[in-house]
């Protein structure tokens, strides 16, 4: 029994509504009404996960997702992501929550995480981590290549969140299951991965609507936007990195 997660989607769905989202879910079908998958979803904004986790309601699945673990040691939502089943992963030492992964979808649970790890501010697919390919393997589970569009324009790094009502358009895809098998080279995998989402994403943006010339830093530069560029969005991404390790060795060497 699920006690938590269903009332947070009840809640989830009203917010929904009150803030006018117009979702449109492609591939639905797609997503396995038994057994383990690992869904690999795109990450554009903070909030994309609850839409991807929504895609898979019509199927009747819950999806686990691979979260930080701080957001496991918060007050409010530690309670709720462990009521959840969610997965707390250790940046530094990922080992265990790969393990759990592993167990959740030999379980026959579906298991959300982004390859990409760490949200895009260029909103293009960032270089994938091999976890996703790998724990599907491990576990004799397939991938759902799920991509989500327009959550950036909900609330997303560096940018206002906007949590009210506006109407905003959330396009989602669920792939084509991708089987691993046991000898698949998972770089290759991953690549292939890559590929098909980015094919998905591509697609999602020539059908979606245009957006409002105010929201150009929420575009692509590729599109005509005013978003960095991949190249120039992960010197930024170093130098975030970089000021949080000085942040964490200042507080330790104080503590």
């Amino acid at each position: 029994m699920d006690l938590v997660y269903w009332p947070v989607i009840g809640v989830a769905r009203t917010l929904f509504l009150a803030q006018g989202l117009r979702f449109t879910i492609v591939g639905k079908d797609n997503v396995p009404r038994r057994g383990g998958a690992v869904m690999a979803i795109n990450h554009t904004g903070y909030l994309d996960f609850t839409y991807a986790g929504y895609a898979a309601l019509p199927a009747g699945r819950l999806v686990r997702f691979m979260a930080k673990e701080s957001v496991f040691e918060h007050k409010l939502s530690g309670p709720l992501m462990r009521g959840m089943k969610h997965i707390p992963v250790d940046r530094t030492a990922g080992a265990a929550a790969y393990r759990n992964a592993v167990k959740a979808l030999r379980d026959g649970e579906i298991v959300g995480v982004y390859p990409e790890a760490t949200i895009s501010r260029s909103f293009e697919l960032k270089e994938f981590k091999l976890g996703a390919a790998r724990m599907a393997q491990e576990a004799g589970v397939p991938i759902l290549p799920t991509t989500v569009w327009g959550a950036q324009r909900v609330w997303t790094k560096g940018h206002p969140k906007k949590l009210g009502r506006t109407n905003t358009p959330i396009f989602i895809t669920v792939g084509e299951p991708m089987p691993v098998a046991a000898e698949a080279d998972i770089v290759e995998v991953t690549a292939e991965l890559k590929r098909r989402m980015q094919v998905q994403i591509d697609g999602q943006q020539v059908a979606y609507p245009p957006m409002r010339a105010d929201e150009a830093h929420l575009m692509p530069a590729r599109l005509g936007g005013t978003a960095p560029t991949l190249e120039e969005a992960m010197v930024i991404h170093r130098a975030d990195a970089e000021r949080r390790r000085e942040e964490a060795r200042r507080r330790a060497e104080q503590g």
